[in-house]
């Protein structure tokens, strides 16, 4: 099978500053790119014949939310699809490995569960039917329900860090397997010098995540960076060249909506030492980007991850048939009746296992929310 391989663009802030001059026009145009390359990626998928894609990439690649925006893709296109995530095969915090000084391990391969991947992932292959676990992330432990799961003939898109790791579908004939890797591949120069490269882009997506959705300090996440790079070093990109695809997750007008938040994080969480060193550094990078507000950023954007948040309250408000506020009784049918291929929804599910709704009328939507502020994805 041949790699669909895609080169770093680097492009002028001059250029992107012009651009940016037709906000409205920049951010469609960088949406409709995206989506069309995700209808390739489907169209791909199709013509393999494969049942399972196996999906990754690093830290805030936009990898999950692509997976749905891929399995919505393949349903346009007349094929049945469904996500699984990784980590719904966590084996749980007693068994995850620590790393030399100590501290817990949660990306290291041996968090997961093999021997079940490998069997769930064969039924899938032989039958388009198995069982998948449900991890619980409030007691960091496998709840004891399980999700079945029906390929109805079509695919199942496996998404995770470890997605590309060979371990994972040694069972799985090779010719049942379509292999994506998620990745920006657009950098950014100045008088032909880089100065903005993914890795900036990502910290970026990242760091404003966490402080907006989380409120969880720049000065947290900007300590966990090197260990996150390091992980992405041994258990990711040795199985780059493996992939069969490689998914542009880039957004030109991104620059943008990430040069109009920094300042506000800046003001907002004090950093003290080498963390205000490398934000302050950051942010001195897109001093020559032009910002762009964020109601520029459509409310299914696969940017909403990274940015959504800072731009809606409650985050998760649309959902085409979920717009009423959610009081107790409303969320219980919501979790019931998930949106198809709705990655927050099937958060909702996940979470409404261990809520279980004690029938008061006291809306639990702050309750899903914080739940949903741990869930989300790195």
């Amino acid at each position: 099978m041949i790699t669909i391989w895609v080169p770093k663009r680097l492009v002028e802030v001059d250029l992107y500053n012009v651009a940016a001059r037709s906000p409205q026009a920049l951010a469609q145009l960088s949406e409709n790119s995206y989506a069309r390359r995700v209808q390739y990626a489907a169209q791909k998928v199709r013509g393999s014949g494969a049942k399972i894609v196996m999906l990754t990439g690093p830290s805030a690649s936009g990898k999950t939310t692509s997976a749905h925006c891929l399995a919505k893709a393949l349903v346009q296109q007349g094929t049945p699809a469904q996500v699984v995530s990784l980590d719904n095969f966590f084996k749980g915090a007693a068994y995850y490995p620590k790393m030399p000084d100590g501290t817990l391990d949660y990306e290291n391969l041996e968090t997961l569960d093999l021997p079940l991947i490998k069997q769930c992932l064969h039924q899938l292959s032989e039958t388009g039917k198995t069982e998948l676990p449900i991890y619980d992330f409030a007691t960091e432990q496998r709840a004891a329900a399980v999700e079945p799961i029906d390929l109805q003939g079509g695919v199942c898109i496996v998404e995770g860090i470890h997605a590309l790791n060979p371990e994972l579908t040694g069972l799985v004939p090779d010719d049942q397997i379509y292999r994506i890797y998620a990745g920006l591949r657009e950098e950014y120069s100045i008088d032909g010098r880089r100065v903005i490269n993914t890795q900036d882009i990502r910290l970026c997506r990242r760091t404003l995540r966490d402080a907006a959705a989380r409120g969880r300090s720049p000065a947290k996440t900007l300590s966990m960076w090197d260990r996150v790079l390091d992980g992405e070093t041994r258990y990711i990109k040795g199985f780059k060249t493996t992939a069969d695809f490689l998914l542009d997750t880039s957004f030109t007008y991104e620059l943008g909506l990430i040069s109009r938040l920094l300042g506000e994080v800046r003001r907002q969480f004090t950093l003290e030492g080498h963390n205000a060193e490398l934000w302050d550094e950051t942010a001195r990078r897109f001093e020559q980007v032009d910002p762009l507000p964020l109601e520029l950023l459509p409310a299914d954007s696969m940017l909403c991850e990274f940015y959504g948040s800072r731009q809606r309250q409650p985050r998760l408000r649309k959902h085409r048939t979920h717009e009423e506020n959610l009081t107790s009784e409303k969320c219980v049918k919501f979790v019931s009746k998930p949106a198809p291929n709705c990655k927050n929804c099937g958060a909702f599910v996940a979470i409404a296992i261990t809520l279980r709704y004690n029938g008061n009328t006291t809306p639990v939507w702050r309750t899903v929310r914080r739940s949903l502020q741990r869930m989300l994805p790195e």
